[in-house]
């Protein structure tokens, strides 16, 4: 809002300063800052209405330590992250964008649904204390896992129609003689327009294409097209890329989304994780919106996409700021409501930039938190099957609760989960040159 109205104020009116906003960079910095403001002022202000509401944490009875005394603790913080995403989003971004369009909707659709599943669960609880009964918190008293799915599939579906089918989803390739054609058939690459870029005193020609390609990390030549994973098919397979394109975007949303879920389990865990991953994407997307940087690192120039260090400043700004209130001892929990949006976010973002393959990577806490809880699961069932007895892997999951059970102090695996992922955000960047 504020970037459109301080561009119509210099063209129109010619205001003095006014041009600073066309500025990704100070729009930004502005983004990162008011995320911090609104997460540190009003999220004491939003701690203190969940609990006079009584909105707070039911914890089970895991044998943890510390465990009773998180009981009555605000959950629903997440509202904090979303505010301090949005807010500065939609005061600092180019809303014209179709990237921060989709981004907006991201945080706003997962955001919704994560808040849905902890209304439904404090509903449950107060019901319960109501009638005078104990109350015992249960799986099946949010959201249905049936309806998450559906809802984390439907987002799935739309952004990667639009990543797919939208013509202002573009990506600009030189021309060069001896690599001209990198992709499969003309049925999933429409060249569009032919564009001269002036790299470091040097007049390069580009030609803007419209193409399913990523990013191999450790591949010299690291694009891969999906048009690929159906071309043995036949003649014509190319056509129905775009259902394959579309199947990969929801399962790397689904996935990512819960994984972020489960990692939420300890005081400042998630918060810290997600704003190193975010970091880091935020340097993939400077690095791919800027054509003087993707020549000299030779990774795909996408046009518009800077325009997202808006947002990744307002995300990153965001999560840092709840730390204030979530960090060991934690004054409030973000629940679904922000851990299923920030999983959400950190995969459209890695998706929208083309760096989709790396989330093993940078996201290894995640892709951990998720294994532990699948191997656990069905290790029991094979074990209970065939010896009778369920035996467990792990003492319990998702995996930080293994290191509590085994002494831990949650303060400390929290802190060693970052440092974990802050090298493994490090390597991601790394790969930009170690092919």
């Amino acid at each position: 809002m504020l970037y459109s109205l301080f561009n119509w104020l210099k063209q129109e009116f010619h205001l003095s300063g006014a041009g600073i906003f066309q500025f990704i960079t100070f729009r930004a910095a502005m983004a990162i800052i008011l995320s911090l403001l609104i997460a540190t002022i009003y999220g004491k202000r939003v701690i203190n209405l969940l609990r006079k509401k009584q909105i707070g944490e039911s914890v089970r009875d895991l044998g943890l330590a510390g465990e009773a005394t998180k009981k009555g603790t605000p959950t629903m913080g997440g509202l904090i992250i979303l505010l301090s995403i949005i807010i500065p989003t939609l005061l600092f971004a180019d809303l014209h964008k179709v990237y921060i369009r989709l981004m907006l909707l991201c945080t706003v659709w997962l955001g919704f649904m994560g808040f849905l599943d902890d209304y439904l669960k404090i509903k449950a609880r107060q019901k319960a204390l109501a009638k005078g009964e104990t109350y015992k918190k249960k799986d099946s008293d949010g959201l249905a896992g049936k309806a998450k799915i559906i809802g984390q599939v439907g987002l799935g579906i739309i952004i990667g129609a639009t990543l797919y089918f939208n013509q202002n989803v573009t990506m600009e390739r030189e021309i060069n003689p001896t690599n001209i054609n990198k992709t499969v058939s003309p049925v999933v690459e429409k060249k569009l327009d032919e564009i001269t870029h002036n790299v470091s005193g040097v007049e390069k020609r580009y030609v803007k294409v419209k193409t399913p390609i990523t990013t191999i990390p450790f591949v010299k030549n690291h694009e891969f097209n999906y048009s690929k994973l159906i071309s043995w098919i036949g003649p014509g397979a190319e056509k129905y890329t775009w259902i394959v394109y579309i199947l990969v975007v929801t399962f790397i949303i689904t996935a990512v989304s819960n994984g972020a879920n489960l990692t939420d389990g300890l005081d400042g865990l998630a918060g810290g994780v997600s704003a190193i991953i975010g970091a880091g994407l935020g340097v993939f997307i400077y690095l791919s919106g800027n054509y003087v940087l993707a020549d000299y690192l030779n990774i795909m120039y996408i046009p518009n996409i800077g325009e997202l260090s808006v947002f990744i400043g307002a995300f990153v700004g965001g999560c840092i700021g709840f730390l204030w209130y979530n960090a060991y001892p934690a004054q409030i929990f973000m629940g679904d409501t922000g851990s299923l949006a920030l999983g959400g976010i950190i995969a459209s973002l890695a998706i929208i930039v083309r760096k989709e393959l790396l989330i093993p990577i940078f996201c290894c806490i995640f892709l951990v938190e998720n294994l532990s809880v699948i191997i656990q699961v069905s290790y029991f069932k094979y074990t209970k099957k065939k010896y009778g007895e369920g035996k467990r892997l792990l003492l319990m999951s998702p995996l930080h609760h293994h290191y509590q059970k085994k002494g831990f102090h949650e303060n400390k695996i929290a802190i060693r989960f970052w440092i974990i992922t802050l090298i493994s955000v490090v390597l991601s960047i790394a790969t930009l040159k170690i092919r």
